[in-house]
């Protein structure tokens, strides 16, 4: 088709858009000029092969239509999904929802990439207020200037991985050719950073906590199990086992798109057997004690289903996981340490590990997959730390290694003795800084010994700084007064 600015449109039928129902095409415009009609040929010619070998893209859907296909059909977990839905919803709609899927493509997505990485509110650079309240209102002190904020690099790696896993699908419709997002390249993955607390400040908690027994057993529990907090806001009288001393994990919390609380499988979909200790055992007694002294001023019978930790008498409700985090985070603040609660894990494993535990059975108590994988990676520090306590020990356990030839020499060497009386001259003043020393010859008369061996005492006080020496020349003192005798002859030990 010849358009009235000369140039040439292509248009290829490519069957039925199976979103719309309407015919397809693919197109595309050809500038003007001489060769307007061959260059129009072969894109012709490569829409035909791309329509006849299956590679052309089917629909004109847009990204949008994508995940709301895609979030429709994938089989993911609940709280997987809201996170997928915030992070869509929130970074990846406003920007790219509307572009169509044949236009997406490896440069598209890493300038979004790095956008977000400057600001994750896509500024643009430009500056504006940030009003607390949209549309004509008084604006107060919390309508401020808009800062950037950029967004952290596993938050977009993570936001990559989510739509290299609707495009990828999208591929398998057919709906485009190619998957963008395997083409493009994420920020490099962020270097693990666990910051448990020291065992200082892990006290220091704990004493703090133990303010409220129950609130205290339950930030206890979490320091010798590594238990999530979804985990222990789950967790029923019925998953333990206090004559065994066995914690059963099987289930985690969690919130729903509208605020409420559900239970689900553990993040790896495993239960998991942590054996307690007996000094936990001893804390789990007594909070079960004091669940069923408040069972019996409310004349209720003790039901095994209930929580273990819960905000009602009667253990009836657990807890929410964000009330976990905000009560552990504003102990913290009082207490003025850095932490939140997912540190009480760091802290586990971070213990078991330095007490020299092996990383598979780490890996089993804190749920961890892949066989240990993950604790190796996030870990890697402590391990290091750890292996170098081992070298140490080791190092303790060996027998004496045989003595160099260094320290095979007599401490009353003749030329050390003739180096410990010249010192002993400096030291008291009877040479004093400037003074020439003796020939090597009289030296060597007057100790009774060999020349070489008068050269040898010299040579050690020019090394120690008392004496200059220099080729052809008689020595001379650099200093009349010197530290204690047995300290220098220590540091011209290895001379």
């Amino acid at each position: 088709m010849k358009l009235p600015s000369g140039s040439l449109r292509v248009r290829v039928y490519a069957g039925v858009d199976p979103l719309t129902g309407k015919r397809h095409y693919l197109t595309e415009t050809v500038p003007a000029g001489r060769t307007a009609e061959r260059e129009a040929e072969k894109v012709r010619t490569r829409f035909l092969n791309e329509v006849d070998e299956k590679r052309s893209p089917r629909t004109r859907a847009t990204l949008n239509q994508l995940l709301d296909k895609w979030l429709d059909l994938a089989d993911i977990e609940p709280t997987t999904r809201m996170g997928y839905v915030n992070k869509l919803n929130k970074h990846v709609r406003p920007v790219l929802g509307n572009l169509a899927l044949a236009r997406l493509d490896a440069e598209t997505l890493e300038s979004f990439y790095a956008s977000l990485r400057r600001c994750r509110d896509w500024c643009g650079g430009k500056a504006y207020v940030k009003h607390r309240l949209e549309g004509e209102h008084s604006c107060t002190a919390k309508c401020r200037p808009h800062v950037c904020k950029p967004l952290s690099a596993s938050s977009v790696r993570q936001i990559h991985w989510i739509l290299s896993g609707a495009l990828s699908r999208a591929v398998r419709w057919r709906w485009i050719a190619v998957n963008p997002a395997s083409q493009a390249e994420p920020p490099a993955p962020p270097h693990p950073d666990p910051q448990p607390p020291n065992p200082a400040d892990a006290a220091r908690i704990i004493n703090e906590a133990w303010r409220d027994p129950d609130w205290g057993a339950l930030v206890w529990l979490a320091m010798t199990t590594g238990a999530r907090r979804g985990e222990l806001c789950a967790l029923r009288w019925h998953h333990l086992d206090l004559t065994a001393g066995v914690l059963t994990l099987r289930r985690s919390a969690y919130l729903d798109e509208h605020g409420e609380l559900r239970e689900k499988d553990t993040k790896t979909h495993q239960q998991r057997r942590i054996a307690l200790d007996p000094e936990t055992i001893k804390v789990l007694r007594e909070l079960y004690g004091r669940y069923l002294d408040r069972l019996a001023q409310l004349d209720v019978e003790a039901n095994p289903p209930d929580f273990v930790f819960s905000p009602e008498p009667d253990n009836s409700r657990g807890y929410r996981p964000d009330t976990i985090t905000q009560r552990y985070g504003r102990l913290a603040t009082r207490l003025g340490i850095d932490s939140q609660i997912h540190a009480l894990r760091h802290y586990s494993a971070t213990e078991l590990i330095n007490a020299g535990v092996d990383v598979r059975t780490v890996a089993g108590r804190l749920g961890h997959g892949g066989g240990g994988t993950t604790t190796l990676r996030v870990y890697a520090a402590w391990l290091s730390e750890s292996d170098q306590r081992a070298a140490g020990t080791l190092a303790a356990r060996m027998p004496r290694r045989p003595p160099t030839t260094a320290q095979r020499a007599e401490p009353d060497s003749p030329y050390r003795t003739v180096a410990s009386k010249l010192r002993e001259q400096i030291r008291t003043g009877e040479l004093k800084s400037g003074d020439q020393l003796p020939t090597v010859t009289v030296l060597a008369g007057t100790h009774n010994v060999s020349a070489g061996t008068a050269h040898r005492a010299v040579a050690l006080l020019a090394a120690e700084g008392l004496v200059i020496a220099a080729r052809g020349r008689r020595a001379i003192v650099a200093q009349a007064v010197v530290p204690n005798d047995r300290r220098i002859k220590d540091a011209g030990e290895g001379f």
